[in-house]
């Protein structure tokens, strides 16, 4: 990096290896567990075992969103109205934004995005499709209509959940292209360049 601009640059430790790890295995499972939702065998087991695996996922993640360090906590993710809107106003200028951590957008967007994953393993826990096969483990816990709809919500919820991954892969291109900033190499490395 050259230029008046870029003097003042500085690579900093950002995202640890433990959110890291969490980043990248959630992207695996929840892959695998769509492709075999969506285009996988009759039996679903696999497709259990991998919902099983986002639970735990999201449990890790939340202890560590309250205890981690101060990139990963939940208290990073949130900037208030004011300081979303300046964001989203400077959103298309074409530099990098220097966040050290989320942007209020991707803070907003992270907080979706593990509500919906939430949503979507609990609805699958109560999902029954009446083929006597695939039904979640707490289907029997509730009226049949109830268990119908978590399997109607398990689907519009997978839906939704593919819109905000595509909406996450194109921020990530749009960030490289147009801002100039690699969002990736530091979700790799937990180093991230800033401007000091």
């Amino acid at each position: 990096m050259t230029g008046p601009d870029n003097k003042a640059v500085e690579r900093i430790r950002l995202w640890d290896p433990l959110l890291r790890l969490f980043h990248w295995t959630l992207a695996a499972v929840v892959t695998l567990a769509w492709g075999l939702g969506r285009f996988g065998p009759d039996q679903m087991s696999l497709h259990f075992w991998l919902g099983y695996a986002v639970i735990a996922l999201l449990a890790f993640r939340l202890v560590w969103g309250l205890v981690g360090p101060a990139s990963a906590r939940f208290s990073g993710l949130v900037h208030g109205p004011k300081a979303t809107l300046a964001y989203a106003a400077s959103l298309f200028r074409r530099k990098p934004s220097n966040w050290r951590g989320h942007n209020p957008l991707g803070g907003l967007y992270i907080l979706v995005l593990l509500t919906v994953l939430a949503l979507q393993v609990l609805t699958g826990l109560f999902a029954d499709p009446e083929d006597y096969m695939n039904v979640g483990p707490l289907a029997g816990h509730v009226s049949i209509e109830t268990a119908r709809s978590a399997l109607g919500w398990h689907g519009m919820l997978g839906n939704l959940l593919l819109g905000l991954v595509m909406l996450h892969l194109a921020a990530i291109v749009f960030y490289r292209l147009w801002k100039r900033e690699d969002l990736v190499r530091p979700m790799l490395t937990g180093i991230k360049t800033v401007r000091r």
